[in-house]
């Protein structure tokens, strides 16, 4: 299969253009994945043309919102392997991304893939996301939160909301099914100061996969109560 031509499609498809300079960091990112998920456990998604397809295709397409456009600053909250941060960072190098994540071998990972590729706007911060977001410099600071974990949208909103200023987005990438997950969310994202603005569907080239960007405009200050203790959010969701 010609990866090359395959994401340069679905780039042009959000109004991007694929370099082959970039192509080549994503292949260089490929590899390195591949690698280090023999001895750290990052990715269940190991072949080279699902990891094109459902790591970075998937990542990509979230320029399909004009939010990721025009940013500034980003924080991938919860970032694992990367996804969806460093390549929304190697398409966009006038971003300034910030990599979060509580797992140190994935940051030494995701600290390996800067340094191998060269990028000069991303750093990694190793913290648990209700950690970082009271931290002054953090809290409040960025254009975008964005998160491709698995936790729901009332957890996510308490982890992602307190980092964005007002005015910016926290935007989630979800599966398919969103709506029940959506409706049980809308109380949580008003009380962590955030309005839903759009739920925008993406499709992954050559393949039946549908996914979802769901779009959280900051409109007031997150009160200081928010995030609590990491158990509380996860057994006790903000309704």
């Amino acid at each position: 299969m010609d990866f090359y031509s395959l994401m340069s499609k679905s780039a042009e498809d959000v109004g991007l253009q694929l370099s082959k300079e970039q192509y080549e960091k994503f292949i260089i990112y490929m590899k390195l994945l591949q690698e280090w998920n023999e001895k750290v456990n990052l990715t269940a998604i190991v072949e080279d043309e699902d990891v094109i397809k459902k790591h970075f295709i998937d990542s990509i397409k979230s320029f399909k919102r004009e939010e990721f456009k025009k940013a500034s600053t980003l924080i991938d909250v919860g970032t694992g392997a990367g996804f969806p941060g460093l390549p929304i960072s190697i398409m966009k190098d006038d971003i300034k991304v910030t990599l979060l994540d509580s797992l140190n071998k994935r940051v030494n990972f995701l600290n390996t893939v800067i340094n191998e590729l060269g990028l000069s706007n991303v750093i990694t911060i190793h913290s648990r996301a209700e950690d970082g977001a009271r931290d002054k410099n953090l809290r409040e600071k960025f254009d975008i939160a964005t998160s491709r974990a698995v936790a729901n949208m009332s957890v996510l909103s308490e982890l992602c909301l307190p980092y964005v200023k007002i005015g910016g987005s926290f935007i989630a990438l979800k599966g398919p099914a969103v709506d029940q997950e959506i409706k049980e969310s809308i109380g949580a994202i008003k009380i962590l100061g955030g309005e839903l603005l759009d739920v925008c569907e993406v499709n992954i080239e050559d393949t039946e996969l549908r996914h979802n960007l769901v779009v959280v405009k900051k409109v007031k200050e997150c009160s200081k109560s928010y995030p609590r203790k990491a158990g509380l959010i996860t057994k006790n969701p903000l309704k």
